[in-house]
C-alpha cells in the first residue's frame, strides 16, 4: 500500500490533516441537522436557516483565502494551528446562542476558521508527499469531511435519543470543542515542508517579497478564473445538496430522526468510499477525466433522487452511490490546485480558487431556500445541483491536466521526468 512508502514526517501529517478537515466537518454539518429543530423552537423560516449557512460559507471563503496568503508568508503549520483554534471557540459559542441573529453571527465567524483550515491543510498536504502519491494523499485527507460527517451523524441520534431538542442542539454545539486537542498534536509533530522553508529561501535571496495579486497576473489569469469557476459548481451543487438534505427528508419524505440518520449514514458511507476510489483514479486516469466522470454521474443521480418518484426503499439504495460521487469529485481538487500554481504563491492561488467557488456556491443554499418557497424542496435542489455539475465539466474541458508534476521551488512547477 502506498502509506507504506511515506516517511513518517509525511505521516504525521497526514493524520493531522486528516483530522483537522475531519472536525471541519462536524462543526460545519452538525448545523445541517439542527434546522428543522431552530425552525420550531425560534420560528425561523428556512429563508433564514438557508441564510445562515450561506453566511458561514461566504465568510470561510474570504477566511480560506486570507489563510492561504498568510501561509505563503508566515508558515503551513503556524497559520493552520490559528485556524483550528478559531473555528473551534465560535462553534462552542454557537451553543450558547438565543436568537436566530446571535446564532447568524456566531455561524459567520467560525466560518473565517473553517475555511482557512481546508486551504492550508491542503497545500501542506501536497508539498510533503511525493507526487506519484499526491493525488490519493488529498484525497485521504479529503475522506475525512465523511468520517466527520458521520460522526456528526450519530452524535445527532444519540444526543436526540437522550435529551429534549430544547438542549440537544445546544449540545451538539459544544461538543464542538473537542478539536481544541488537535492543536496540541500539530505544535508537537508537524514542521514546514522542505518545498516551503526551500521557496522562502530562494524568494529571500532574490528580493522577492511575494503578492497573492500575482495570481491575477495575464500568465495566471486564465488558470485563476476557470479553476475557479470548477470550484464554484463543485461546491454549488454539494451545498445545495447537503444542507438541505435533512430537511427535505424529514419535511416531504416524512422520515423521523431515526430513518433520517439512517438515510444519511449510507449516504456518508457513499461519500467515504468515493473519496478513497477517486483519490486512486485521480492519480490513474488523470484529475480531468476523474473531475467530469464524477460530475455526470453525480448530477444525474442527483435528478433521480429529488425529482422521479421512487420508494423509500429505493431512496436508501441510490443512497449510496449518490454519496460517492457527490462527495468523490473533490478528492483530486486539493492536488490540482496546488499543480496549478507555483510555489511562491500556492497557498494564494489555492486559497483564492477553492474559496471564490465556495462563496459562489455558499448563495445555492440560500437560493435553494428562496424558491422553495414556490416550488417543492426537492426540485429547488435538483435544479441548483444540475447546473453546478454543468459548470465543473465545462471548466474543466478548458484546463489542463497537471497529474505527476513534481512540486519544486521554482517560479514554475516542472513535469517529473
Amino acid at each position: 500500500m502506498w502509506l507504506r512508502q511515506t516517511s513518517p514526517d509525511e505521516k504525521r501529517t497526514l493524520l493531522a490533516a486528516f483530522a483537522g478537515y475531519g472536525v471541519d466537518a462536524f462543526d460545519y454539518m452538525i448545523y445541517t441537522f439542527l434546522i428543522p429543530t431552530l425552525i420550531m423552537i425560534w420560528g425561523m423560516s428556512k429563508a433564514e436557516a438557508g441564510y445562515i449557512a450561506t453566511g458561514a460559507l461566504v465568510t470561510s471563503a474570504i477566511g480560506g483565502w486570507l489563510a492561504g496568503v498568510l501561509a505563503d508568508k508566515y508558515g503551513r503549520v503556524r497559520i493552520l494551528q490559528l485556524t483550528v483554534l478559531w473555528f473551534t471557540f465560535f462553534t462552542i459559542l454557537s451553543g450558547f446562542t438565543t436568537s436566530y441573529e446571535q446564532l447568524f453571527f456566531t455561524r459567520a465567524m467560525q466560518g473565517f476558521g473553517f475555511g482557512g483550515e481546508w486551504s492550508v491543510g491542503s497545500v501542506l498536504i501536497a508539498e510533503m508527499i511525493q507526487a506519484r502519491h499526491r493525488g490519493k494523499a488529498v484525497g485521504l485527507v479529503q475522506s475525512s469531511w465523511a468520517v466527520g460527517w458521520g460522526v456528526s451523524a450519530i452524535a445527532f441520534w444519540i444526543v436526540y435519543a437522550l435529551t429534549p431538542p430544547e438542549l440537544a442542539w445546544r449540545i451538539l454545539f459544544w461538543l464542538g470543542g473537542l478539536p481544541a486537542l488537535l492543536i496540541i498534536y500539530i505544535r508537537r509533530n508537524l514542521k514546514e515542508p522542505a518545498l516551503y522553508i526551500a521557496t522562502r529561501k530562494q524568494m529571500q535571496a532574490a528580493g522577492d517579497a511575494g503578492n497573492f495579486l500575482d495570481i491575477f497576473s495575464p500568465a495566471l489569469l486564465r488558470t485563476t478564473i476557470l479553476a475557479s469557476l470548477m470550484t464554484s459548481g463543485m461546491q454549488g451543487a454539494y451545498y445545495a445538496v447537503t444542507t438541505w438534505l435533512p430537511t427535505y427528508l424529514k419535511t416531504e419524505r416524512h422520515l423521523s430522526v431515526l430513518n433520517t440518520s439512517s438515510y444519511l449514514l449510507i449516504l456518508i458511507l457513499g461519500s467515504f468510499i468515493g473519496y478513497l476510489t477517486s483519490a486512486w483514479l485521480s492519480d490513474h486516469l488523470g484529475r480531468r477525466r476523474c473531475f467530469i466522470l464524477f460530475a455526470a454521474c453525480a448530477g444525474a443521480l442527483i435528478v433521480v433522487y429529488t425529482q422521479i418518484p421512487i420508494t423509500d426503499a429505493m431512496m436508501l439504495v441510490l443512497g449510496f452511490p449518490l454519496g460517492f460521487f457527490l462527495s468523490g469529485i473533490f478528492s483530486g481538487m486539493g492536488a490540482y490546485l496546488s499543480e496549478l500554481f507555483p510555489s511562491r504563491i500556492r497557498g494564494s492561488g489555492q486559497g483564492f480558487c477553492y474559496n471564490a467557488g465556495r462563496a459562489v456556491g455558499a448563495i445555492c443554499p440560500a437560493v435553494v431556500g428562496y424558491m422553495s418557497t414556490s416550488i417543492p424542496l426537492g426540485l429547488a435542489i435538483g435544479y441548483l445541483a444540475a447546473g453546478g455539475y454543468l459548470i465543473v465539466i465545462v471548466a474543466v474541458l478548458a484546463l489542463p491536466e497537471t497529474g505527476g508534476l513534481e512540486l519544486s521551488p521554482e517560479m514554475e512547477p516542472s513535469r517529473d521526468a
